[in-house]
Order: C-alpha cells, then sequence, then structure tokens
C-alpha cells in the first residue's frame, strides 16, 4: 500500500501459529498507519491495510493477530471500531478465530495468495478516481451474500445428516421444525404472531409470490403493484393471467389511495412496505393501517414481500403489516436468500387463512415440498441462534459499506440526493436534471460498472431520473472505487 501522511502507530505484534510447536513472537515493522486527515473512515483504513499485509504476505498465513483492545490501543482507535474491521476480514474469509487461543489468519490462504499477491494495490480515497481494472456489478437485483464460515457451514450439516432421509415425502408445508424455528424468528425478529400451522417452507420468495398469485386472483383477474416495482413479481401475476395495476409511489411508498375500490377493487396487491423496491422508501404506520382497511373493505389479499428486513441502520424497523393483520388479508412472504444463500432455494410464507388449502393442493401438484436435508440443516441453525449471530455479523458489514457508498455520493451534491439507504442492500441515487440517468448508466457501463436504471422498474407513467446502487454483492474497496468512478462520470455527461 503507498505510504501515508499522518503519525504512524507502533509496531503491531504477531503471533505465528505452528503445528505442535509453542507459539513464537514475532516482531513486525509497523504496517498499520492510519491517517485521520483523509476523509475516508478510519475503519475502512484499518479493514484495507490489514488486508493488503495478509495478501502481500506481511501478516502469513497462520498468524495471531493482536486482540481488538490491544490494536485499539495500538492505533489510538476505539475498540468498537477494530472489532468491525476484523468482522470485515472474518466475513472476507481471511481471518478465523479459535476459541479460547485469539483471532488467526486463516493457514490455509497460503496456497490462495500467491495468484493474487502481485495484483496492484488500490489507493481508496473518495477524492481520487481509482481505475477500474475489472467489471463491477452494482444493480440492486444481484443477489449476494457474506459467506458462512467453513467450521459453521460444516456443523450445520452435520447436524442435518445425523439421520438418514424420510423414506416417503414430507408434508407440502415442510418440515416442522424448520416451520417452528422460522416461527419463533419471526416473532421475535418482525413482530409477526404465528405458530409452526401458519408457516409453509418455499423454494424462495418468487416461489411464494406464484402460489399466493394461483391461489387468490380467482374470479377477479387483477392484481396491484408498486410502480416502480420487481419485474419479476409483476412477471409471476402476468404469467397466471392477471391484468397488473400500476400504482404510483412516493417517498413513503405505497399511495394507498391510488387503489382501486368495490368492483373495481383488484384481487390482491403486491406491495414491498419495509424497503420499496427500488426507490427504498417505507410505508408509515398510518398508510399500513389504511392498506390493511382497503383489504378488508374490498375483500383483498395484501402479498407482502419482505425481502431484505434484516437489515436496517440507525432507524427502528416499523411493524410487519402481518404483525398488524386482525382480519386475516396478509400473505406474508421471506427468503434466506439474502442471508443465507440464493442457491439453497428456501423461503416462506404465511398465507391469510381463507386461501391456505388452496396453496397447498396447488403446491402439493407442482413440487411437493423442498429439499428435506435443507431443511433440516436450516432448522438445526436457527434454533441454536447461530443464524441471529449471522444475520448480526452481517449488519455490520453491510454497515460499513452502506457508510461509505453515503459517505461517497454525498460528496457530490450537485450530482443528486440519496434515498433509499435506511435499510436493504440498496440505495438509490436521485439525480439532479442536469445528470440524465440513461446517459450515466451508458457511462457507467463503458467504465466497466453496472448499474440499475430506475426506467427498468417502470411499467407505466414516468420514470423518475435516478439509478439504484446495489452494496451486496462487492467488496468495500471495489465499492468505493466504482461509486467514486460515479460520481466524476456525473461531471463528464454531454
Amino acid at each position: 500500500m503507498p505510504e501515508e501522511s499522518g503519525p504512524p502507530v507502533s509496531s503491531v505484534t504477531i503471533e505465528a501459529r505452528r503445528p505442535l510447536r509453542p507459539l513464537s513472537r514475532l516482531r513486525a515493522e509497523p504496517i498499520l498507519r492510519l491517517d485521520r486527515s483523509r476523509s475516508f473512515p478510519l475503519g475502512q483504513q484499518l479493514v484495507e491495510q490489514l488486508r493488503s499485509a495478509i495478501v502481500e504476505g506481511s501478516i502469513p498465513p497462520g498468524s495471531r493477530l493482536p486482540s481488538s483492545r490491544a490494536l485499539a490501543r495500538e492505533c489510538g482507535v476505539s475498540r468498537n471500531l477494530v472489532v468491525s474491521a476484523y468482522d470485515e476480514l472474518f466475513a472476507e474469509g481471511y481471518l478465523e478465530g479459535v476459541p479460547g487461543s485469539g483471532t488467526y489468519v486463516r493457514a490455509d490462504l497460503g496456497s490462495m495468495l500467491p495468484a493474487t499477491r502481485h495484483r496492484p494495490k488500490p489507493e481508496v480515497q473518495a477524492a481520487l478516481v481509482p481505475s477500474a481494472t475489472e467489471l463491477q456489478d452494482l444493480r440492486i437485483d444481484v443477489g449476494a451474500v457474506e459467506p458462512l464460515s467453513n467450521k459453521v457451514w460444516r456443523r450445520l450439516w452435520r447436524g442435518a445428516l445425523k439421520q438418514p432421509p424420510p423414506s416417503r415425502y414430507s408434508e407440502p408445508d415442510g418440515d416442522p421444525e424448520l416451520r417452528a424455528a422460522v416461527a419463533g424468528y419471526l416473532h421475535r425478529a418482525r413482530g409477526v404472531r404465528c405458530t409452526a400451522d401458519d408457516v409453509m417452507i418455499t423454494s424462495g420468495s418468487l416461489h411464494a409470490i406464484d402460489l399466493v398469485a394461483r391461489a387468490s386472483l380467482g374470479q377477479r383477474r387483477s392484481a396491484a403493484m408498486e410502480n416502480p416495482g420487481y419485474p419479476k413479481a409483476r412477471a409471476v401475476l402476468a404469467r397466471w393471467g392477471a391484468a397488473v395495476l400500476p400504482i404510483p409511489v412516493d417517498a413513503d411508498g405505497l399511495m394507498v389511495d391510488q387503489l382501486p375500490t368495490r368492483e373495481a377493487s383488484p384481487a390482491l396487491v403486491y406491495v414491498t412496505p419495509s424497503h420499496q423496491f427500488p426507490l427504498g422508501g417505507r410505508l408509515p404506520i398510518a398508510r399500513r393501517l389504511r392498506l390493511l382497511e382497503w383489504a378488508g373493505a374490498n375483500d383483498g389479499i395484501i402479498l407482502e414481500d419482505d425481502y431484505d428486513s434484516e437489515f436496517r441502520y440507525g432507524s427502528p424497523p416499523l411493524p410487519a403489516l402481518s404483525a398488524l393483520d386482525a382480519n386475516h388479508s396478509v400473505a406474508y412472504v421471506g427468503t434466506f436468500s439474502k442471508t443465507l444463500s440464493p442457491a439453497m432455494r428456501i423461503g416462506y410464507l404465511i398465507a391469510p387463512r381463507r386461501i391456505r388449502d388452496e396453496i397447498r393442493q396447488v403446491r402439493a401438484l407442482s413440487d411437493w415440498h423442498t429439499s428435506w436435508p435443507v431443511q433440516r440443516a436450516l432448522a438445526g441453525f436457527i434454533a441454536a441462534g447461530d443464524y441471529d449471530v449471522h444475520i448480526r455479523r452481517m449488519r455490520r458489514v453491510y454497515g460499513q459499506r452502506r457508510a461509505a457508498l453515503k459517505q461517497v455520493l454525498e460528496s457530490a451534491p450537485d450530482a443528486g440526493t440519496v434515498g433509499g439507504i435506511d435499510a436493504g442492500l440498496h440505495a438509490f441515487w436521485r439525480l439532479n436534471p442536469q445528470v440524465e440517468s440513461s446517459a450515466l448508466t451508458r457511462a457507467a457501463l463503458n467504465a466497466g460498472i453496472r448499474v440499475s436504471h430506475a426506467a427498468d422498474f417502470y411499467f407505466g407513467g414516468s420514470a423518475v431520473n435516478g439509478v439504484g446502487i446495489g452494496y451486496g454483492a462487492v467488496d468495500l474497496v471495489s465499492l468505493v472505487e466504482a461509486a467514486s468512478k460515479l460520481v466524476v462520470l456525473t461531471h463528464s455527461i454531454p
């Protein structure tokens, strides 16, 4: 990493771990130099410098890092800042913890580092534009999660494989233990009062949306959804013959008073109240109550997609619509794709009682039930409290990225304003009139950066001038590089 100005921290003591030998103490040259004169946050400087030292070999595989308290003292920063930096490197797979011993650079990195050791080291400064060497995908619908450690992953599957799979099909609703674990999680995390009998395990959120659409459209072959909104949900509704009505949104989400009533009312309304997709607003409590009133008065189903409610930064979560529903009008949809892995293909649905039997029949005639081993592994993971720990770690990791993205974009108030960043894994950059969003999207692609153009999420009316920027599928350094280049591009668009 290039030499930085500012006072260097004192030498960092590193212990190398050797198999079958006592720990030996190695004295290293100063490798961390935090510059308080820079606008780039100290925590992110610490992450980048530790990562670079590991990649270059200055901190070899198997080395023991100082405790968070000791490193905080030597660097002159808070312990929480060091803990967050370690969490980031844990999430990226550089570090591992040994109970009763400490934090170590993963010993198995040795075989992987030579290929990366000579990679150019980017200087991460929001004020400078680093050169992009590869395509950065910042689209908001690109799925990615911070991985579980190999140790936790293996423990998860060992628990599932203690017994052989059943000799016959399970119930369409899913494994009883997983349904009970999901019900408990939703009660403590989202305020949803439900039991295992209320939960159906699905193969992801789109599967749940499909089931609700097929069971609820009935004679009224129309559905309503937010405009702009989730294109795949719209495609599912249209696939089953629904005329999809675009309902406008504002800074607070769905404009409930625009919903048709009485004979013209749709059979269901698809909504993302916790973090409107893609603009990012959250539905205020007054509108949530009005939406529930609409459903009761018009015999409608509310399809609540709570796709990323686990990630909130600084603002308390509002209760889910399902938690407020006294008339059993809400079909609540959630997924583990954004918290564990999209490849696991597992989600959940709490359907209104009036359509549950129909949903069970549709499910039994389509794929019957989700994979048994995956359900068992996840049930044990949630019941042991590991899932809650994982969510807290991910929230810290994504919180750092969110703060870095916000800082870079807000450094250019002449380009636009940042919204929708209090929750989730993406921000919406509402651009000023002189920065045309389609031109910025094209210029960004030519520069090796993909962002989501707001117009791609509309299916009626005029699109707002803006782009969506995701930060779940890219590491912190690359995110700052790409966001910095986007800021510069806004000044060069004709």
